[in-house]
This record gives C-alpha cells, sequence and structure tokens, in this order.
C-alpha cells in the first residue's frame, strides 16, 4: 500500500493488529482531551478501556519492540523517526518485513525475505527467527539461513510434494540418496520387466509354454511401474578462458569520495593482484558499491586514483544493470545481440547453463523477474571471459541452483574478482581477500571468508551485540 505520510516508526507499528490499532486510537483520544472537545463523558469512559486492553496487549512496550527490529533491520535512528514515503522500494520492503515481525502473528510466511537485506540485517533475522515462538514458514535462498534456523524443508518438484525433517545440508545429503535409490530401483525394475519380454517373446510361439506366457503377460500387466528418475539438472557452461592480465590488475591509490557532507571513502589504498578475489564487507553506508564503482570507472573519486593494470578486460556486475537489458527481446535474442558471432548452441547452452531451459529462452524480457534478469545479465558477462570480474551483490534474487553454478564456474575461472556479497554461502566459496571498510578505517584480511570470521570474532563488520 502508500506508506507516504507516516514515519517509519508509525508504519511499522500501524501493522501490529490490534494493539497498532489502539495505538491510533489512543493517540487521537488523548488529542480529543487536550483540545477539549465533544462529549468528555464518553472520550475518557472509551480512553479508560482502550487503555486497559492496550496494556494487557504489551502496548506500552511496543514501540521499544518496533525500534530493536528497525534498528536490527539495519535502519538508522534519523530514518525511524523520518517519513516512510522517502524510502526507495528495497527499504520500504524492510518496514513491511518489520510490521509483520512487530504483529509476531502465530503463523509468519516469509516469501525470501533476504533478498533485500544486507548481510548484518540477516544475520539479526536468523537469531530473531530461531528465538520465534510461532510457526515460520519461507521460501529462502540462503543456505546459511536454511541450516541455521529451519527443521523442516518440504521440496516441490515436478508436481511432487517430499517432506525433509533437517537442515538443508542435511536435505541435500537425504534428496541425493533418495534420488540414487529411486534411479536403482527403477534400473532394477527395467532389468526384471526386460527379461520377462524376453522371455515372452521367445516361448509365446510354443504351444506347450502357452499357459506359462500368459500368466506371465498377466503378472507384468499387474505391476506397477516406477517413474523414470527425474535427475535435477546440474547447469553447467564452458565458459571461454579468460585471457591473461598483468599481475597488478587494480591499484586504487588515495582515494577520496564524498556525496555532500558525507564522506565515504578517505585516503583508501588498495592493490588487486591477479588471481585474487576480493570480498568487500562493509557495514550499510560504508561505500561498498561506491568502491566497486570507482574501479569500474563509472564513478570518479574526488581525490587520488585508480589505475588498470595492463591487458585488464573488465565485466562489472550490479543489479541497476538489470534495467538496461532491452525489454522488446527475448533471452535468446539478447543473448545473440550481444554476442552476434556465437553459434546458436553455444548461446542455447549459455542460456541453458543460467536456467533458460528450451523454450525458457524464447520468453520476453519484459515478463522476466527480478532474479530471471540477474541470471540474462550475468550471462552476458560470464559469456565475455574478462580477466577481471567486479560484481556488486550478483547472487541477489538467484536461486540456490544458479547460485551453485555461479560458484562453480567461478571456481573454475582463471581471472581476478572484486565482490560485495551478502550470502555467507557465496563468500565462503569465492573469496581469497576480504577488504573491510568497518568505522575505524580500512582492514585487510589475506585468506578465507571463515579466516576473516575467525580472525575478527564476527560474520559482518557492522554486527551489534544482539
Amino acid at each position: 500500500g502508500d506508506m507516504a505520510g507516516r514515519t517509519v516508526i508509525a508504519e511499522t507499528m500501524a501493522g501490529a493488529g490490534e494493539v497498532g490499532a489502539l495505538d491510533i486510537e489512543l493517540k487521537e483520544l488523548e488529542d480529543a482531551m487536550t483540545a477539549n472537545e465533544g462529549d468528555m463523558d464518553r472520550v475518557l469512559e472509551r480512553y479508560g478501556e482502550v487503555q486497559a486492553r492496550y496494556e494487557e496487549l504489551g502496548g506500552y512496550d511496543l514501540e521499544g519492540r518496533a525500534r530493536v527490529i528497525l534498528d536490527g533491520l539495519s535502519f538508522r535512528e534519523a530514518a525511524v523517526d523520518g517519513d516512510v514515503g522517502a524510502l526507495s522500494g528495497g527499504w520500504k520492503m524492510r518496514v513491511a518485513l518489520a510490521r509483520l515481525l512487530l504483529a509476531s502473528p502465530d503463523v509468519l510466511l516469509l516469501d525470501e525475505p533476504t533478498n533485500y537485506l544486507d548481510i548484518e540485517s540477516i544475520l539479526w533475522l536468523e537469531s530473531f527467527l530461531k528465538s520465534y515462538k510461532g510457526t515460520v514458514v519461507m521460501t529462502c535462498h540462503d543456505r546459511e539461513v536454511m541450516n541455521r534456523v529451519v527443521g523442516k524443508i518440504i521440496e516441490i518438484d515436478g508436481g511432487e510434494i517430499r517432506v525433509y525433517t533437517g537442515d538443508f545440508d542435511f536435505y541435500e545429503q537425504q534428496r541425493e540418496q533418495q534420488t540414487a535409490q529411486r534411479a536403482a530401483a527403477w534400473e532394477r525394475q527395467q532389468a526384471m520387466l526386460a527379461k520377462e519380454m524376453r522371455f515372452v517373446e521367445r516361448f509365446k510361439a510354443q504351444a506347450a509354454k502357452a499357459a506359462q506366457v500368459q500368466s506371465r503377460v498377466k503378472k507384468l500387466d499387474k505391476i506397477e511401474r516406477l517413474a523414470p528418475p527425474r535427475r535435477l539438472v546440474e547447469r553447467t557452461f564452458h565458459f571461454e578462458a579468460a585471457g591473461r592480465s598483468g599481475d597488478d590488475v587494480i591499484r586504487a591509490e588515495n582515494l577520496c569520495k564524498s556525496f555532500g557532507d558525507l564522506v565515504v571513502h578517505d585516503d583508501l589504498s588498495l592493490l588487486v593482484k591477479r588471481k585474487h578475489r576480493w570480498a568487500v564487507m562493509g557495514a550499510n553506508g560504508a561505500g561498498k558499491s561506491t568502491l566497486l564503482k570507482m574501479m569500474a570507472g563509472l564513478l570518479q573519486p574526488d581525490s587520488g586514483e585508480v589505475t588498470i593494470g595492463a591487458a585488464v578486460t573488465m565485466g562489472y556486475f550490479a543489479q541497476h544493470l538489470m534495467e538496461q537489458l532491452n525489454a522488446k527481446r527475448t533471452v535468446f535474442e539478447e543473448l545473440q545481440h550481444h554476442a552476434p558471432t556465437a553459434g546458436i548452441g553455444t548461446l542455447r547452452s549459455l542460456a541453458g547453463a543460467f536456467g533458460f531451459m528450451g523454450e525458457d529462452a524464447d520468453k520476453s524480457l519484459s515478463h522476466l523477474s527480478g532474479g530471471e534478469k540477474a541470471r540474462v545479465a550475468l550471462a552476458r558477462i560470464l559469456y565475455d571471459a574478462p580477466n577481471l570480474m567486479v560484481l556488486d551483490e550478483p547472487t541477489n534474487h538467484l536461486d540456490a541452483t544458479t547460485k551453485k553454478s555461479l560458484i562453480k564456474a567461478l571456481s573454475k575461472y582463471e581471472g581476478t574478482i572484486v565482490f560485495v556479497s551478502h550470502d555467507r554461502a557465496f563468500l565462503r566459496a569465492v573469496a581469497t581477500h576480504v577488504l573491510e571498510l568497518g568505522e575505524d578505517g580500512v582492514h585487510v584480511y589475506p585468506g578465507s571468508y571463515d579466516e576473516y570470521v575467525t580472525a575478527t570474532g564476527h560474520e559482518a563488520p557492522g554486527m551489534r551485540a544482539i
């Protein structure tokens, strides 16, 4: 709905069911008493009723709880008391999430709640959901969240529903075992049917064996045929090998960048070497995207400079690039336009690797979801095989299968990567170095994401103690 005109805190509290409505009514009654208008006896009587019920429902700690939730979802204090209408779409989604969490229904239904969140908010949400009193049902593409929060997984695959008890890692193991068992049972049955059919074929012309043949045919008719195993397609694509760059890929020297009074970078220097994979970490507003844009040459620093090394070819990905796709084209046409010399087979398999199998590649871009558009934009970059990839939240909106194939593709990639991601499974799989933009300056951690977590004692720089 249209949220403008209310503060973020008021909007959050208004969604909290009965107690939210009572909060609004209390304020109206207080205004009426101050103005001393209308039937004062009636107003006072109603005020007493509302206040009693409000207290009973825990209304007086409602605002406190709302502020804790908004803080957990990374809202700065000024934003909490500011106009909701001024927020971007992603932040409005967070207000909608905050309303829901504050209302604490018996059953909390969440549709990919991590998509619009930064890593700090995801970590906060994870601990909130873990201690949630009611039932939580959610769709989610974040493996870590599923491993830490869920106790049951419902898989919908090809119209069949299966329930697994356990976390996501357990579900994956179980699913593989069960898939293998079903495949083995099917193969056993196929072998048995073939053997029986050979018997029938061999003896059907012999009168002496007629009765036996009849009974076997009857038996075969009665057998319930197992469905052939459906294989979950592992999407792979053989990317061109990236040409070799020089050893110094990006040299950032004394970068300073401000927006108005807000100083985002102050004297930042960094050298990115060939084959390094830098994860850029930093709390909201620390300037992660700004740094990537300066590296990609889309934004000039106020002072200092970014030098790109010898023979470096760059691919840059960010969410806003999805807006630049041509809505009039189909997925296949967009890839064809991007790579006019590529063969049809190559482009079909590229489309398939990013989840556009068969006729899905003929979908019009104007009908695609955010996740589908992101997959098209990533497919274009990976096809070009640049030897430097600058990726800003490449896994946002991607489903678990596509994430897995992206991680696989990047593990074979010979080039250099600088990226921002809120997905811990992705950070863990890709990073060889971590650059942390902290409130007290810039810190460099050579090593994997897990080593960074061990070294700093936190999973993300902006984590406040809960």
